[in-house]
């Protein structure tokens, strides 16, 4: 049953009688009788007794209910009841007025004037009208009940006022949407607020002039950067000059309210003007920007376009000082909000912040992109997931009526709104007129008390307009003529509110005159305008990165661990909890641990790992993993938590290593890819000390999250010196299990590499990876690593290692051949490769008896292992022919890549060489889809890699 209305206590009861085949009983009333069993539900005594006696009956000592959905049903079809004659005339007065009150909270939006283009208008008031109607029945002046509502008003007022106070509510600069919303305790407090405000936002003149000048400064910024630099891409507020005003009252609003970091993300509409005005960027620096002047730290720092950096700062508010963060973006728009909830993630757990009153995410969208991309999706979709929560963030939509040059309206989205996507998580959603900014400010303020209270996504949109085209060297009446001839007659907004102002007295023409000269002089003579700065900034409020900056890179960093510690550890993964059944799978798995920290069996690929991990926490480093399976891991190789079969509690051994040990978090992510990994490299960038990794559950799936390997983690520190120790593990191996199952698509990161930029690695055994997971950040660079990981290796015993090789050493980025039973000087053939093919060759060596081929491991491809390379060559001086051997097709892989370097290390060493390369033709699918086919390819890279 409906449970929609708030309580009628406040109502009196009146003795009445019941005719229940009045009209009363029909189902024009049904919200009405609904509401009043709702309240009996609850309470009886709430209600007249005739009432109450009469639902007793329905239910002759059974569930309420049962009897009530019978009653509704015969209701629903203006089915009278038959029994003995009563009167309640004063309830349908009062369901009629509740309807007409749920009218305008449910649709008012619809007939609200939240478009500053009138042109644009779809208003539809015929709920509002149809409710209207059931009211007055023939009576225009019937009195009617409010205390079932926040209005200002008491007891029964005429129809005119009544509905004068819902038209100033719902249907005025503010059209929201929130009745969408399950939780009743939610829409009863956006009701109370936005009811108890009716239309009237109160603003005191100072708060009134100082949205005037806030806007006079965004309009300032623009005409400034117009006149200087005419005609190049600045990507102006114009039209939308509002945003800075709304911006500067939720600083201060989120001060107040106890925030100490304030995250923004935003695409390119008006971040020049976030930059300066919000912010507080020197006008000189992004003078510089636009003039070409630009200071390198680095040789490897390429830069971007001054509408995609980023920028912090410190600033006072009357709540305290205040950290603000402005996120670097690329062109690729939303891709930007999941980047800026890792690194809220991040943030809020450095300070224990669980519940997200300390760090506030605000994510700006433009209106096309928020519909038509859908990282969107994916990003709202994990906003209340354990693993990413950030306890809501406030979305403010740039509403600018058009994407690019297509209509929104009619080729840009399917819905009526742009927000609709985000009503699927239940956020309430203010429309707000851009020409109308203290409506803007109300609805901002209450968005923020929204998310602080509830800790829930909530959006805010600005509905504006774009003065000049997609860019300012774009004509947008080529394709938008009707449109932009509107535009162009309409008065912006900073001359509308001044006007307004000027009409109430709070400001006067030469007042206005004489700010907007002062904002010109400030500009020119590089002055912040109306930001409180700080001088010295509490570094406490924002990580330090010094001790990672300036560090060469270095193949070999010592990374063993002593034993005495690894048993320790290794105790701890053996742990059991008292009274739990295990799966007999996770129980063998334990056994084997035990057995692998003693010595009696070697160490696998999982343990290895989970040793790795436990040593770091200890160590201080956290850990952070996520993946679609990354608990169990996809090949069930992992086990990092275990599962009380009689009750599904989970167990995390990682949690329990020390008293004192680091932060550990490892998640089953939702069926993402994009979002997820955008959300980890948000996490890295913004937690040096942490290891950050992102398990793909195959290989073949990253390319899901291509924007983010190419637009952050690979070009990040290039374009904007953010530093990132995100790590990728990417099973990739082919086993026959089809092309999308095979390939990680090793060639795309090595032809995304330079510069050092990030780190390629094939690890082939147990020791290597524990070696290269802690080299990871035992080492103080930061620098991704992607990791091709193996699926077969997991559990090959001859991947598996000693558990004193983890004790000592390194991680090798070249394992040179064992040289068993081998003489140099008869090594003719050196085979070098990657991966798993490694043991394949190995066996074909050995079941066919060659002694004059050598096998040289790669485990590292970028950045090249020159020297390592060869050293691993050096003995053998009479080879002639050198292989490159790889499972992938020609074209695919290692070989184009990184041919370059192969033949470097050949020529430098093996003059007389001839280097070849052996592998699968090439092709434009990874991999066949016919196991057969596979093995038959398989057996021929085997012969033909030892061919004479």
């Amino acid at each position: 049953m409906a449970r929609r209305a708030r309580s009628f206590a406040s109502v009196e009861p009146r003795p009445v009688t019941l005719d229940l085949g009045s009209s009363h009983f029909f189902g024009s009333n049904l919200h009405y009788l609904e509401l009043l069993y709702d309240e009996y539900l609850r309470d009886p005594q709430r209600i007249p007794s005739a009432w109450r006696d009469y639902f007793r009956q329905l239910s002759d000592g059974d569930d309420p209910q049962v009897g009530y959905r019978t009653f509704l049903a015969r209701i629903k079809q203006n089915q009278p009841i038959q029994s003995q004659p009563m009167q309640d005339t004063q309830a349908v007065a009062r369901g009629s007025a509740y309807d007409l009150v749920q009218a305008y909270r449910i649709h008012g939006h619809k007939s609200a004037s939240v478009n500053p283009l009138q042109y644009r208008g779809r208003k539809d008031e015929r709920e509002l009208n149809q409710a209207y109607k059931n009211l007055t029945n023939g009576d225009p002046n019937i009195a009617c009940d409010v205390s079932f509502t926040h209005l200002p008003a008491q007891g029964s007022i005429p129809l005119s006022e009544y509905v004068r106070l819902l038209k100033q509510t719902y249907c005025g600069s503010i059209g929201i949407e929130f009745m969408h919303i399950d939780d009743r305790t939610k829409r009863d407090w956006l009701q109370k607020k936005m009811e108890k405000a009716a239309g009237d936002y109160r603003w005191t003149q100072e708060q009134k002039q100082r949205i005037l000048s806030k806007l006079i400064a965004a309009e300032g910024l623009e005409y400034a950067l117009a006149a200087k630099y005419p005609g190049t891409k600045r990507f102006g507020l114009e039209g939308g000059e509002a945003l800075i005003p709304l911006m500067d009252h939720l600083v201060q609003s989120a001060g107040m309210a106890g925030y100490k970091e304030i995250v923004i993300a935003m695409a390119h509409r008006g971040r020049l003007n976030m930059l300066v005005n919000i912010l507080g960027k020197s006008p000189s620096a992004l003078f510089s920007e636009f003039e070409g002047r630009f200071s390198f730290d680095s040789e490897e720092y390429g830069g971007d376009v001054k509408y995609h950096q980023g920028f912090s700062s410190n600033v006072n508010t009357q709540g305290g000082e205040v950290h603000m963060a402005l996120a670097f973006n690329p062109s690729h728009l939303e891709i930007v909000a999941p980047v800026l909830m890792g690194s809220v993630r991040a943030r809020q757990d450095r300070r224990s912040d669980a519940e997200g009153k300390q760090v506030l995410p605000v994510v700006l969208h433009g209106d096309a992109s928020f519909s038509g991309q859908g990282v969107v999706m994916e990003s709202l979709q994990m906003s209340q997931l354990r693993g990413f929560r950030i306890g809501g963030t406030v979305h403010i939509i740039i509403d600018n009526q058009i994407g690019f040059t297509t209509s929104t309206s009619w080729d840009a989205r399917s819905t009526f709104y742009a927000t609709d996507v985000a009503k699927f998580v239940d956020a309430p959603i203010f429309h707000v007129n851009g020409d109308d900014p203290e409506a803007l400010l109300f609805a901002g303020a209450l968005a923020l008390e929204y998310r602080t209270r509830f800790q829930c996504d909530v959006v805010l949109d600005l509905i504006c307009y774009r003065k000049h085209g997609h860019n300012e060297a774009d004509e947008p009446a080529i394709t938008q003529p009707i449109m932009y001839h509107t535009i162009r007659q309409h008065p912006n907004v900073v001359k509308i509110y001044a006007d307004k102002l000027i009409a109430e007295a709070v400001v006067s023409e030469e007042q206005v005159k004489r700010e907007r000269e002062e904002y010109r002089n400030k500009l020119d003579k590089d002055e912040i305008s109306f930001l409180s700065l700080t001088k010295e900034p509490d570094k406490s409020l924002f990580v330090d990165w010094t001790p990672y900056l300036g560090h060469k890179w270095e193949n070999r960093f010592e990374t063993g661990v002593d034993a005495r510690v690894l048993d320790r550890i290794g105790k701890t993964l053996e742990i059991i909890p008292d009274g739990w059944k295990l799966h007999r799978t996770v129980a063998r798995v334990l056994e084997d641990r035990r057995a692998m920290r003693l010595g009696k069996k070697k160490v696998d690929w999982g343990y290895a790992e989970l040793l790795a991990y436990g040593t770091l926490v200890e160590a201080g480093f956290m850990l952070r993993l996520s993946g679609q399976d990354s608990r169990r891991g996809t090949f069930s190789h992992r086990h990092a938590v275990i599962h009380n079969q009689e009750t599904g509690m989970g167990y995390y051994h990682l949690k329990n290593v020390s008293k004192k040990q680091a932060r550990m978090q490892i998640f089953d992510s939702f069926l993402s890819e994009e979002a997820v990994l955008a959300f980890e490299y948000g996490y890295a960038t913004t937690n040096p000390k942490a290891l950050v990794l992102w398990e793909a559950q195959f290989g073949d799936f990253a390319n899901g999250a291509q924007v983010v390997i190419d637009q952050f983690l690979s070009s990040g520190e290039s374009k904007w010196q953010r530093l990132c120790g995100l790590v990728l593990l990417l099973p990739h191996g082919y086993e026959g299990q089809g092309p999308e199952h095979s390939s990680a698509r090793l060639e795309r990161f090595l032809q995304l590499s330079a510069g050092n930029n990030m780190q390629i690695c094939v690890p082939s055994n147990a020791a290597q990876v524990f070696h290269m997971l802690r080299r990871q950040v035992v080492r103080p660079l930061r620098k991704p690593l992607v990791v091709m990981m193996p699926k077969s290796l997991l559990r090959k015993e001859e991947a598996a290692s000693d558990i004193q090789e983890l004790t000592r050493g390194a991680f090798e980025p070249v394992i040179a051949d064992s040289g068993e039973g081998i003489k140099k000087k008869d090594i003719r053939h050196a085979i070098l490769c990657s991966g798993k093919i490694y043991y394949e060759l190995f066996d074909k060596r050995q079941e066919e008896n060659i002694k004059d081929t050598v096998i040289i491991r790669l485990e590292q491809l970028y950045p090249f292992p020159h020297v390592e390379l060869l050293q691993a060559l050096r003995p053998y001086k009479n080879v002639d022919k050198v292989i490159w051997c790889q499972e992938e097709p020609l074209n695919q892989g290692t070989w184009y890549s990184s041919k370059h370097h192969l033949e470097i290390a050949v020529r430098e060493y093996l003059p007389n060489a001839m280097l070849d390369m052996v592998g699968r033709p090439a092709s434009s699918s990874p991999a066949t889809g016919y196991a057969a086919l596979h093995h038959k390819e398989q057996l021929q890279i085997l012969e033909a890699a030892f061919a004479k």
